[in-house]
Parts: C-alpha cells; sequence; structure tokens
C-alpha cells in the first residue's frame, strides 16, 4: 500500500486550522531563534513544520513586540535575529521550557485521526502463510493466530518457553501493509507531549507534501517490552531538563502493536498492578493521562496488545481480566518433523553440516537430557554454540552425537554434578584434552573416572571396573567403550533421569513418545553404544525394523 492512502491532513492555513494556542508558536519560534543566532523565514517554517504564510505572520507579529529584527533579505527570504527584549523574553521562556523542533498537534486533532486510523486488516490463510514464511509453523496454529491478529481488542499468547510465543508476536505487524500517520508532539492545556520516537516509528522515506508536516507517514508502530517494563512507562513522563512530557508507551503504540512479553517477570510492576491499569483502556478503548500539576484528560487506545507468557495463566489474572481479552491461544511443543525441519533451516542458514543421524540424536537428547518435549528454540541455540566450538578450534562446523552430547554438557545443567573431579571427567570422556595432559598419555583401560592421576595412585592402577563413581550410561560421556562393557556398566549404574514435563497440563503429543537415537559408527557415546547393542538384540529376536518418518509437509509445520 503507498504512503498516499493515509488519512487527509491538509496543511494549516490558519491559526483556527493549526488548532494550538498563538502564544506557544511564538514561544517555539523565539527559542528557535535563540538556539539558531541567525535565523530566517524558511529556515523557521522548514524546523517548525508550519507553512510559510503563517511562519510570516507570527513573525510580523514578533516584529510588532519588538522581540524580532530584519537583518537583511536573501532573495525573497528576510533574515531574522532577535533584539535584546527578543532574548530575554526567548531566555525566560527556555527557563519554563526547552523544546524547539516541529510545532504539536491539538488533542482534538490526535483523536480524531487515531480513530480514522483504526486497523481493519483483510488477509486469508494464503496471505498468512507468506506473512509467517520464515517460520515453521502449522495450518491449525495460523487458523488460530490468524482471525486473533484481525479482531478488536488484545491477544494472550502462552505456552512452555521456548515454543516460539515472541516470534509470532513479532511477525503480527505483518498482518498489516498500510502506513499510518504519527505526530512529532501532541498539545495539551498548553503543555507539550513528545510522541514521535524514531527507534519505534519507522517514517516512510518519501513524506508527500500535501500533508500537515506536523505528522509524519509511517509504518504502524510495533513495541515489545518485556522484564524491563516498569509502571512509569505507563504514564506521563515529566522531563525536568526540558520542560515537556513524554508519551507512555501505549500511546506511542497507538494504531500498531505493542506486545508485553514475559508477562507476569517485570521486576518493578507486577500482573495485578498492570491489568489495573489497562483492565477499563482494554474494555472501552480510552485512556486517562495526568499532567504534572494534576489536570487529567484522556486519550485513545488503539494499541493491539499482546500477551506473550510462559507461566500459568491462573497465576495471572482473574476471570474478570480474561474476560477483556478476547482471543488466548496455547503455542504448544512441536513434533519430530516440525524439529527436524526447523534444524534443517538454522543448520542451513549457519553453514552446518547435518550428519544422517543428528536430528533422531538431538530429538532424543531434547527429552532426555532437556525440556523432556521438542522445543523450537533448540536447533538455534546448538547451532549457535557448535560455531562457537568450532571457531574456536578451526575445526569444520558438522553436527553429530558426539559433538551434539559435547554441546549438551555445556548447555544443560546439571544438579548432580557439582564438583570439579565431575567436570574433569566429564571433559576427559568426552575427549577434551586436559591442561598438560595429552590424552594418548592415557590409555582408556586404566584411564581414572576424572581424568587425573589420584594421588598416590599411579596412572595403571586403577581398572576400568574398579572406577569409583562411574555412571556409564551419561549421555556426555565419549569414551571408546565395548558394547559389552556398557551393558555390564548400565547394570551397576543408575537409571537416566527422566523427562521434564511441560509446565501445562495438556500434554505435548510427544510426551509419551520415548525415543532413543538409531546408532551410526560415528558414535563414540556410551549411551549411544548402549542403544546400539539394544537394537541389535531387538533385530536378533526378529523384530521389525521401525519405518522412517514420513517426509515433511511444510505447511504444516510448527513456529520456533
Amino acid at each position: 500500500m503507498d504512503a498516499s492512502d493515509v488519512i487527509d491532513t491538509p496543511i494549516p492555513k490558519s491559526f483556527d486550522e493549526l488548532g494550538i494556542p498563538p502564544a506557544l508558536v511564538h514561544d517555539l519560534i523565539l527559542r528557535q531563534a535563540l538556539n539558531d543566532g541567525k535565523t530566517s523565514t524558511v529556515q523557521l517554517s522548514e524546523k517548525i513544520c508550519i507553512s510559510p504564510v503563517l511562519i510570516q505572520i507570527v513573525i510580523e507579529e514578533l516584529r510588532d513586540l519588538r522581540y524580532l529584527e530584519v537583518q537583511g533579505l536573501d532573495g525573497r527570504d528576510y533574515q531574522l535575529g532577535l533584539t535584546e527584549s527578543g532574548r530575554s523574553q526567548a531566555l525566560d521562556r527556555m527557563a519554563l521550557c526547552r523544546y524547539t523542533g516541529p510545532a504539536p498537534v491539538s488533542l482534538s486533532a490526535y483523536t480524531r485521526v487515531i480513530a480514522d486510523q483504526r486497523a481493519d486488516p483483510k488477509i486469508n490463510l494464503d496471505e498468512l502463510r507468506d506473512a509467517f514464511s520464515d517460520l515453521v509453523i502449522s495450518d491449525r496454529l495460523l487458523c488460530e493466530v490468524g482471525p486473533a491478529a484481525i479482531a478488536g481488542g488484545a491477544m494472550f499468547l502462552y505456552g512452555p518457553p521456548g515454543t516460539g510465543k515472541s516470534s509470532i508476536a513479532e511477525r503480527l505487524l505483518r498482518v498489516y501493509g498500510d502506513y499510518v500517520l504519527v505526530p512529532y508532539a501532541v498539545e495539551v492545556d498548553g503543555q507539550i507531549i513528545s510522541v514521535f520516537d524514531p527507534v519505534v516509528h519507522r517514517p516512510y522515506q518519501k513524506q508527500p507534501d500535501d500533508i500537515d508536516r506536523r505528522w509524519l507517514v509511517c509504518k504502524r508502530p510495533f513495541i515489545i517490552v518485556g522484564g524491563e517494563l516498569h509502571r512509569e512507562m505507563l504514564d506521563l513522563a515529566y522531563q525536568e531538563g526540558s520542560g515537556i512530557y513524554l508519551a507512555p508507551i501505549q500511546m506511542q503504540a497507538n494504531n500498531g502493536v505493542l506486545v508485553i512479553d514475559d508477562f507476569g517477570r517485570q521486576a518493578d510492576l507486577t500482573p495485578q498492578e498492570l491489568l489495573n491499569r489497562w483492565i477499563v483502556p482494554l474494555d472501552r478503548h480510552i485512556d486517562y493521562l495526568t499532567l504534572d500539576y494534576g489536570m487529567k484528560f484522556e486519550v485513545p487506545f488503539d494499541a493491539k496488545i499482546v500477551f506473550s507468557t510462559n507461566l500459568e495463566p491462573k497465576t495471572l489474572g482473574d476471570e474478570a481480566f480474561f474476560r477483556r481479552i478476547q482471543s488466548k491461544i496455547l503455542i504448544p511443543t512441536i513434533t519430530d518433523d516440525q524439529f527436524d525441519e526447523v534444524l534443517r533451516r538454522v543448520a542451513e542458514s549457519y553453514g552446518v553440516t547435518l550428519t544422517p543421524d543428528a536430528s533422531t540424536h538431538l530429538r532424543w537428547m531434547s527429552r532426555e537430557l532437556g525440556d523432556g518435549d521438542l522445543r523450537p528454540y533448540l536447533p538455534g541455540a546448538v547451532c549457535k554454540i557448535l560455531s562457537a566450538i568450532c571457531t574456536f578450534e578451526e575445526r569444520e562446523m558438522v553436527l553429530d552425537p558426539p559433538m551434539i552430547e559435547r554441546i549438551a554438557s555445556m548447555y544443560f545443567t546439571h544438579a548432580d554434578d557439582t564438583t570439579e573431579e565431575d567436570l574433569m571427567k566429564a571433559a576427559m570422556m568426552q575427549g577434551m584434552p586436559m591442561a598438560g595432559m595429552p590424552m594418548q598419555a592415557m590409555p582408556m583401560q586404566t584411564m581414572p573416572m576424572q581424568g587425573v592421576p589420584m594421588q598416590g595412585v599411579p596412572m595403571q592402577g586403577v581398572p576400568m571396573q574398579a572406577m569409583p563413581g562411574m555412571a556409564p550410561f551419561d549421555p556426555r560421556v565419549t569414551a571408546e567403550m565395548s558394547s559389552s562393557s556398557v551393558a555390564s556398566a548400565m547394570d551397576q549404574s543408575a537409571a537416566p533421569p527422566k523427562p521434564k514435563t511441560s509446565i501445562f497440563a495438556a500434554p505435548s503429543p510427544n510426551n509419551d513418545k520415548t525415543e532413543t537415537p538409531s546408532a551410526g559408527p560415528n558414535w563414540t557415546s556410551a549411551a549411544a553404544k548402549a542403544v546400539a547393542a539394544l537394537q541389535e538384540d531387538d533385530e536378533a529376536g526378529g523384530e521389525e525394523e521401525a519405518q522412517p518418518p514420513e517426509p515433511l509437509d511444510e505447511s504444516t509445520a510448527e513456529t520456533f
């Protein structure tokens, strides 16, 4: 959509059309002239964003008051400067407010434009697929997100951590393909409220020439805040140094999207405080703000509010609050095929080579050591760590089961491995040399469990069978062991940890499925060889070979 489709805001040709007090325009020109030292009619028109016709009227008024004087003529452009009384007046006004720049618009004009620009997107499933094409997301989930995005009211995205709630929220703006008008500032009772923020608002590259220049044509705003959100950001913030007010985030996000990420984890704002602050605006689309000296006024509340959380919804609000949220969408964990597609895309973006058994092993590792299910954040985290390891060790970026186990030992926490000896043991058994101790000097048959000589005991003095505290089924262990040794050690070790369960009551389709990775020739871990031995026994017993998974249908993949 072209920027010319924005709401019509004609260039004001009189003070009545300008909509703000003439005294405020006088102050703006005096402060601007004081800052510039020497100025002109054209320069003032450009900086204050008022037409040259109106600027000329104001200049004549200020000359009559002996605040400005003409110091020359450049073509048809007056060169202007402050008189002594004009400088004194400008300094007095500067003590009250130091704002210079585009003139504000009136509150009534702001309210009218925001109402006229209310979003009314028209989108179908095919268009939504295109908007979310860089994510792996199922049609079932799109059929919930689509209606929620185009409907009025707030959205509530909830689900376990790492399932893609923030990624979905960040792409909701793609549903809106149009532009809106954003004012530089709004005037209320002679006070200036700054609205435009170059960090939040993205102006159209070529602004139209036929609109009021106090407005900027921008893409619909998108603001996302998380744990840094505090209560002061929800109200006007008076700036002592400049004498103006900063608009709250919901006012900056009007006609756009405001995402409250990690809802419930704000350090300075409890869920109850936020809900109490917004319970009326969410229902009536009107917010009430208060100036520093107590004057209260209403402004439009027209942002699409999206709450995103991985906490239990019942711990965040009561029935009255959730009744005001029209759409509540669970973002679940993903299936095996969807996980493999996420891994394929991420590996391709990082330039990582995947071995045939990498995805199977990573899925198994996630269920056994990680979240207990499959979540789309994990492939990105794994590839990022892999890139760091390969850069550090100057090796090719190949993701195979031994590397997956090494990354898992770095990424997942280990409550039981709390001593330095445990960490050294794991490092040595993964094939990582310790400082001053080359691996070839330590035969595997007689290597101590901690990977270093025990005090008073020679290296050859501790046979493998007598290693104290050994847990050979730990998937991080990557020492070469025969299938018979692994089976013997597994009988003496504790059972592997159970997969973690989801924080929500509804089980994931994957949670009731225990997966073991296929044993490839490159696997060196004790866990992998143990699984391989079990698979060989099953094959010898005549069990049927598992069928490979069906190829992925990208149109039904889930998000990350």
